[in-house]
């Protein structure tokens, strides 16, 4: 089965799939054995993993290059933030024969114009594109996947542009009849009243998958009972949680004058080496080198 299918049968199956970011084989791996259903190839934590803002910067080059690597290291679904795919429609037809090809489950894809500017943002500009481009670049995503499984997800930025529920309903609506196989619909809102409202409009032909990063309170509960919601995306929290670590003791390290007192809560060198296969490196020396 390929990774899309493998996705679609847990969606299925559960009627929740759980999804953590990741901007490095490492994290991808944490997510794996935290039980995660999938991986957020994340443009937002890439950007950050670089030290630049998520404003279309990081190049699909670059991108693909780390989704390699992890697909490389998890046996987990990769979904890929590929924010406005790029360019036009001719380049998401590039973009989705590259990420399939490199171990993607799929890609999600925003109705923003290019350059984006991140949408959590304070007043940032959110500037969409014409309902009718971004239909375009989904049928010219579903028209070039070459397996019938990998998932072409679309994003709806209204509510983040501040047009309102009836605009990002209308936008769903068109993304679904040209083929799109999910909804991601988006909103910066301390709540989750916003993507309710949403969810209990929504007409129920695609599952809807929702990031709620600016509204936590949304939980695993209140999401199933909305009954319309088939993914779940944690986006930016690994490397929120890497950053946040890192500040902590590199502080104290300054503030102690050394690194005695920060051992007891950061991981040992031997949980590195697991993480890195290094059992498996001894027993192979020990198999072939002479």
């Amino acid at each position: 089965m390929s990774m899309g299918g493998l996705l679609r049968e847990k969606i299925v199956r559960s009627g929740l799939v759980h999804l953590m970011a990741s901007h490095s084989p490492l994290a991808a791996l944490l997510a794996e054995e935290a039980g995660f259903d999938g991986i957020w190839a994340s443009g937002f934590e890439f950007s950050a993993l670089l030290g630049l803002p998520d404003v279309s910067l990081v190049s699909m080059t670059q991108h693909l290059e780390m989704l390699r690597a992890m697909a490389a290291r998890v046996s987990l679904p990769i979904v890929a933030d590929i924010d406005t795919g790029f360019g036009n429609a001719l380049n998401v037809i590039h973009a989705v024969r590259e990420y399939e090809r490199a171990g993607a489950a799929g890609i999600v894809i925003e109705d923003k114009t290019f350059p984006k500017v991140t949408s959590l943002i304070a007043e940032g500009r959110q500037d969409l594109v014409r309902t009718a481009e971004f239909q375009g670049k989904i049928k010219a995503a579903i028209a070039t996947r070459a397996h019938p499984d990998f998932l072409v997800i679309a994003r709806v930025e209204a509510l983040i542009a501040g047009l309102g529920e009836a605009e990002a309903l209308r936008r769903a609506a068109a993304y679904t009849e040209v083929g799109a196989d999910m909804i991601l619909i988006h909103s910066k809102k301390s709540t989750p009243d916003e993507v309710e409202s949403f969810a209990r409009a929504w007409s129920g032909r695609v599952p809807l998958v929702i990031v709620p990063t600016a509204y936590p309170a949304m939980d695993e509960t209140r999401i199933r009972s909305l009954g319309k919601i088939g993914m779940v995306i944690y986006g930016n929290h690994a490397i929120r949680a890497a950053v946040a670590a890192m500040q902590d003791v590199f502080t104290a390290i300054r503030q102690d004058g050394g690194s005695a007192n920060v051992e007891g809560r950061i991981a040992p060198v031997e949980e590195i080496f697991r993480l890195q296969g290094m059992a498996a490196v001894k027993a192979n020396e020990a198999r072939f080198l002479r």
